[in-house]
């Protein structure tokens, strides 16, 4: 078999046109793709510390570092040193990074949308399944 005809080939094509779209739809909240799922991770609990941003998002501390400072940067987050540990930092978001949260849903629902357009519902939902059961989540 080629390279070209593999599920890995199609798969890797795919996450880097996906990438893209990402960073197109969330331009419109003022983020790009990296940001919005720090983002989606405070929104769920905030004040979280950013090795623990790091480890739910499987990503390395400087990645991490790196991401919260355009965030930081913009004001939609701050960061606060762990009171226990000088050397661990927490996240909290700002007014701002609230406020984006609905901008981000907006948008992440238009980016579903044009993502599946293509699909009947039942392939939807089996497409969905088929991406949690490759990345080993069930």
């Amino acid at each position: 078999m080629a390279l070209e005809e593999s599920a890995s080939y199609t798969l890797a094509r795919l996450a880097t046109a996906h990438r893209t779209a990402v960073d197109k739809y969330m331009q419109a909240a003022g983020l790009h793709g990296g940001q919005v799922f720090i983002l989606m991770e405070l929104w769920k609990k905030d004040g979280q510390r950013q090795t623990d941003l790091a480890a739910r998002l499987e990503v390395s501390p400087p990645t991490i570092n790196k991401i919260l400072g355009g965030l930081l940067e913009r004001d939609f987050v701050t960061r606060a040193r762990y009171e226990d540990d000088a050397r661990s930092t927490r996240i909290f978001l700002t007014p701002k990074g609230v406020e984006v949260r609905q901008v981000v849903e907006q948008q992440w629902s238009e980016l579903e949308a044009h993502t599946l357009a293509n699909l009947t519902e039942t392939e939807r939902l089996m497409f969905r399944q088929l991406l949690l059961k490759i990345r080993g989540v069930q």
